[in-house]
């Protein structure tokens, strides 16, 4: 199996659900092709070197997978049919030296991911919960204006 690398931009005026929508679109062209995701590198809304359709900016992603040379032309004809999606390229790894960068780069984007999950995963214990707020709303201090505005 032969190591690509396809980046894509995705239109900055999408939402958050529709951007994750159509990434998962892509991602699902590759598992139906036989391809083996290595690695998402999820690099976020960055400006554009010079407009594309209008747009100053855009939604970056980049995909490491391993794959025959065949998935490549449904890929790109997915990413080409799809409005959403105004720029993409596909680099394909084959030199010693070419794999060795690309271990590199699904290393970086594999930790850059369990970065992100923790992050998420410390972010979700300090919000609000339904349990957390009830046992505060009952506190001794709430009730007591409550016994002295009704014995006044």
């Amino acid at each position: 199996m032969t190591c690509y690398e396809t980046l894509f931009v995705v239109k900055p005026t999408l939402t958050d659900e529709e951007t994750a929508a159509q990434i998962a679109k892509i991602k699902d062209v590759l598992a139906k092709e036989g391809a083996e995701l290595v690695a998402t590198n999820d690099m976020g809304m960055r400006k554009l070197a010079y407009p594309v359709e209008k747009h100053n900016r855009g939604y970056y992603t980049v995909l490491f997978y391993k794959g025959e040379g065949t998935l490549i032309n449904e890929l790109e004809r997915n990413l080409k049919i799809n409005e959403d999606v105004i720029k993409f390229l596909t680099v394909k790894y084959t030199k010693n030296k070419e794999l060795a960068q690309f271990d590199k780069l699904v290393a970086q984007a594999n930790r850059k991911s369990a970065a992100a999950e923790a992050t998420r995963a410390e972010a979700t214990p300090a919000e609000a919960t339904p349990e957390s707020v009830a046992p505060a709303e009952a506190t001794p201090e709430a009730e007591a204006p409550k016994t002295e505005s009704t014995e006044a």
